[in-house]
């Protein structure tokens, strides 16, 4: 029809993202936390009058520790989820089997206080009802505000924090693997790094790119300044 956009949904720019997949949330949070960790944990060494290669130590064992920690936590977190998913689903399959009328009328009253009229909530319940299956998931759905085809896999959550901690946490450490010994190099380089994950989550998030770097390096800044003071004040000769 002419003057109507015939475009794909896929090639709209407004179209949505997919936010559903499991891996967004550990990858980014997984670059932040390695970027962070490593540039406070240097700040603060570093700030201690630590030297270059004590320095290399400090941010490869933290790089290491962290990435694996990070790993290990999110695999735990998701895969407890689905186990509560599952277990929450598993019961419902039972309340369908067991208590068919009480659930079609829990699933048309839901859908008349969305709107519809008592016979057609009533009648839509019914007809998802024929199918076991089918009513499962649009009870999941809700009931329960979940869905059950759609849970995201802890070893790909576990992966992308693992790695993208690993990237993160490598990145202040640049500077003093290429032979250089400034701490505020290897500061500014994490500082760029910062600013330039932020700015690549405002891809999915929709803020302005610069106001979500800008976020991103303050904070870390903030973390930075705090160990780097500690570091300072307590210094390597002060441990002992």
């Amino acid at each position: 029809m002419e003057g109507r956009d015939e475009r794909p949904a896929a090639l709209d720019p407004e179209h949505h993202a997919d936010v559903s997949g499991g891996w967004l949330r550990p990858a980014v949070f997984g670059a932040m936390d390695g970027l962070v960790t490593n540039i406070s944990l240097i700040a603060g060494v570093g700030g201690g009058g630590a030297s270059r290669p004590t320095l290399i130590l400090s941010g490869v064992a933290g790089m290491v520790a962290g990435a694996i920690s990070m790993g290990l936590g999110e695999y735990t977190s998701v895969r407890t989820q689905n186990e509560q998913i599952a277990a929450e689903v598993a019961k419902e399959r039972r309340e369908l089997e067991r208590h068919p009328e009480v659930e079609i009328q829990e699933l048309a009253g839901l859908w008349e206080r969305r709107g519809l009229s008592p016979d057609l909530a009533r009648q839509v319940a019914e007809a998802v009802a024929r199918d076991p299956e089918e009513a499962l998931r649009v009870h999941a759905r809700e009931e329960l505000g979940i869905d059950p085809d759609d849970t995201p896999s802890p070893w790909w959550a576990a992966f992308s924090s693992f790695l993208c901690f690993t990237i993160g946490a490598v990145i202040p450490l640049l500077p003093y693997l290429l032979g250089f010994s400034e701490l505020w190099l290897a500061l500014a380089v994490g500082g760029i790094g910062l600013f330039t994950a932020g700015a690549l989550v405002a891809r999915w998030t929709r803020r302005h790119w610069w106001s979500s770097g800008l976020r991103q390096l303050i904070l870390g800044g903030l973390a930075a300044g705090a160990t780097y003071l500690i570091g300072h004040l307590i210094g390597v000769n002060g441990i002992a």
